[in-house]
């Protein structure tokens, strides 16, 4: 696609295909201004694409380029491919610049598994040379991809110029799932040094418990999970652990991952504002709402999938095959949560095959149908559905789908209305693709709702027998700093509890150097610097020599947790409006702040809808100017004033029921931070709704905000762009109102405008 203003598009044809050979993934593309591949002239110098192969036999990992000389409208696969081939399966994502000190091509590019980047340099695009490495340092969590380097003035000063290395990484990201840090350092022409060196020492305070005796003390167990004491690193079959202090550790990988329990300490005082502590292991959060024991309410089973037959179900297909399924299928993910040793999986030769199960008739009698369900996230409404269905009448009337994993958990239907009805349950696997199969089992009629039951690997502070604190690990043996705000319970009971509640895979926790302290040790991630805060922000990659010597960058906006299954069509997720991206002195610090391109106002309606100043908001929430301001494309700037108001923001795309996508600041954390978990759709993957935070200073005791609200999105810029939060949301079609809100005290909005815009495709 090509444009003039980064705002308005027009889409070509298909520039680079996959074949048989290869598939095309990630890069960048440059025009030969001095033709050095010599694939066109001096007069008209060819755009270069250099791209990564993905070999379809065997995985391998290599770069290559192609060139045009009709302006990127038509492409040559160069006939020498690959140009760098190290042999590697996880080598991605080039990014090449002209590097004119020395007069030759810089590539800059990821070797993901390692959490490292590689430069490289060529006269040619054709022969390259390694030059060096960054890393791993930073945020290691997950895959490290498209990374991109670039120098940008200090201030705009000239004379200090610093280079900007950005590195995506999934999972991992400052969020959850995928993210976008970076770093700020120097580069020579063959090495990226950071500034910042990567070390870090915690908070001083008292230790509650270090897990350094034989024992645990007055902590207590249940289960097997965490053996008899603490461990003194990895336990058998484990992978190497790192990051705990010391000699020992919790650990609950004894036995494996199919081990369950609780680690819980003695009831105490809380009297510090924090409590720090490490933890490591699997990625399960704490859901509100579960319970810890599987048992099922009383009720009529009508298939528990047991005794090697499906009965009097009736099978079509190749998916189901001729009996139940004990358990996980080759090569399939490790099944867990199903009850017995048989369970509906369609998983039998892999996702490829597909097929319906349908139950004999029956009457519903009774409130409830609760069922088992994992596997593929593929709604019954879709085209190729995952799905368990109720059928009445021939009709669905109930459908449920998985979650993209393994792991069951309990789904139920509420059928009071249906009392009496005749029915019938069918499961439906019609998806060959990936996640393409379904695992069921237990399904029974009951007046009782089956409640989900707890599959996460969690640190949890307990105070009157709730939990009101959590963490959990990274999916990464190696332990790292978390932290708990004491401070709305101080003076309170408390305990706390480690819970192992999963069997699958990373189905573990670990957890070290409980401290209380009076302030929060902060995590790697936490540590590092990122473009955006948001869920929604990845791939992030800049545009070289843009006019005026301005640096622009754009990112993909989904998140890798859950980008396949949000509720959107015909495609899913869509850029990120382009930013203009620099390095300012923010409170002491560099930082690399970013700002919608300025040509998106031209997609402002002429007038504002709704201006206004010096607005006292109280503790509530109001309509922001009247309807005027309400709309599905807003541009709106802010400037707010704190008062003595513990929270305040805007909300948008508000509507019945409670809709709202809140935008708010915290003034006790400093905080900007979005709210999405009443924003309209979310059920489709439980890392969806939530609330993204970004740390921000005040300045001159105000805060400042740019928001743009799209039909499924938002982006706030926070400060001068220092905090920046991008988030999808899926509002109903009518929310579309506005408010200004207020908690806990009074705060100023001291000037608002508010324009309409324009769509960018009429």
């Amino acid at each position: 696609a090509v444009s003039t203003d980064l705002v308005h598009w027009t889409e070509l044809p298909l520039a680079l295909s996959h074949d048989d050979e290869e598939m095309v993934f990630s890069g960048s593309a440059v025009v030969d201004w001095n033709n050095t591949t010599g694939f066109g002239t001096k007069n008209n110098p060819p755009m270069v694409a250099i791209y990564t192969s993905a070999y379809k036999n065997g995985g391998k990992q290599a770069q290559s380029i192609a060139y045009s000389t009709d302006r990127g409208r038509t492409w040559t696969r160069y006939q020498g491919n690959p140009v760098i081939d190290i042999g590697s399966n996880n080598f991605r994502d080039p990014k090449v610049q002209w590097y004119e000190p020395t007069k030759s091509w810089l590539m800059t590019v990821s070797l993901s598994a390692e959490h490292k980047v590689q430069f490289y340099s060529s006269k040619n695009l054709k022969d390259w040379k390694l030059q060096s490495e960054f890393g791993p340092q930073g945020a290691t969590g997950g895959v490290w991809e498209c990374p991109d380097l670039f120098p940008l003035a200090v201030d705009g000063d000239k004379k200090n110029i610093k280079w900007v290395l950005v590195v995506n990484i999934n999972p991992g990201g400052i969020a959850g799932g995928s993210g976008s840090q970076y770093f700020i350092g120097d580069f020579d022409g063959k090495k990226f040094t950071a500034d910042d060196k990567g070390s870090y020492t915690p908070p001083t305070g008292t230790v509650v418990q270090d897990f350094e005796g034989t024992g645990f003390g007055e902590w207590t167990t249940t289960g097997t999970a965490f053996g008899q004491g603490p461990a003194t690193g990895a336990v058998d079959w484990q992978g190497a652990v790192t990051g705990f202090d010391g000699q020992g550790l919790a650990n609950s990988f004894h036995g494996g991952d199919g081990a369950t329990g609780t680690l819980t300490s003695p009831e105490f005082t809380v009297d510090s504002p924090y409590l720090n502590f490490k933890v490591g292991g699997g990625r399960h959060p704490h859901e509100a709402g579960t319970v810890m024991d599987r048992t099922p309410p009383e009720g009529t089973v009508l298939a528990d999938f047991e005794g090697g037959t499906y009965g009097d179900w009736t099978a079509t297909g190749d998916a189901f095959g001729t009996a139940p399924a004990n358990g996980t299928l080759p090569d399939q993910g490790q099944v867990s949560g199903f009850l017995g040793d048989g369970l509906a999986n369609t998983f039998l030769n892999g996702d490829s095959t597909t097929g319906t199960l349908t139950s004999p008739e029956f009457t519903i009698d009774k409130k409830h149908i609760n069922f088992l369900i994992g596997g593929g996230n593929h709604p019954a409404d879709s085209d190729n559905p995952t799905a368990v269905e109720l059928l009445v009448d021939g009709q669905v009337v109930r459908s449920s789908t998985g979650k993209d994993g393994e792991a069951l958990n309990w789904d139920s239907w509420d059928v009071g209305d249906l009392a009496g009805k005749k029915a019938h349950i069918k499961i439906v696997d019609n998806n060959s693709g990936g996640w393409g199969h379904l695992n069921v089992d237990h399904i029974m009629l009951s007046d009782s709702k089956a409640p989900r039951v707890s599959q996460e690997t969690s640190v949890n502070l307990i105070v009157d027998g709730q939990v009101v604190r959590s963490a959990t690990g990274a999916d990464s043996e190696s332990l790292d700093w978390a932290s708990f705000d004491m401070r709305p319970y101080v003076g309170k009971k408390a305990q706390i509890q480690i819970r192992d509640m999963n069997t699958a895979g990373w189905g573990h926790v670990m957890a070290d150097r409980f401290t209380a302290a009076g302030k929060p040790a902060k995590s790697v991630v936490q540590r590092a610097d990122w473009t955006d805060y948001g869920k929604d922000y990845y791939a992030a990659v800049s545009w070289e020599n843009a006019p005026g010597g301005k640096r622009y960058m754009i990112g993909w906006m989904n998140n890798w947790d859950y980008g396949q299954s949000i509720p959107t069509s015909p495609w899913r997720s869509a850029q990120s409006i382009p930013r203009e991206m620099a390095l300012r002195t923010i409170n002491g610090r560099i930082r690399l702040t970013s700002k919608p391109v300025g040509s998106l106002e031209s997609l402002r309606h002429n007038r504002p809808a709704a201006t206004a100043s010096d607005v006292t908001v109280k503790s509530t929430s109001k309509p922001l100017i009247g309807p005027t301001a309400n709309g599905k494309a807003l541009d709106i700037e802010a400037t707010f004033s704190p008062k003595d108001a513990d929270r305040f923001g805007l909300k948008v795309r508000t509507g019945a029921g409670g809709e709202e996508t809140v935008i708010g600041y915290d003034t006790t954390t400093q905080e900007l931070y979005v709210d999405r978990t009443r924003s309209g759709a979310g059920d489709f993957n439980s890392t969806f709704p939530g609330v993204q935070t970004a740390p921000l200073k005040p300045k001159n005791g105000k805060v400042k905000l740019r928001i743009l609200v799209d039909w499924s999105s938002v982006e706030v810029f926070g400060g001068n762009g220092e905090a920046v939060i991008t988030d999808q949301i899926f509002p109903d079609p009518s929310s579309t109102g506005v408010e200004v809100f207020a908690e806990g005290g009074t705060a100023t909005l001291n000037h608002i405008q508010a324009w309409h815009l324009q769509s960018i495709w009429r």
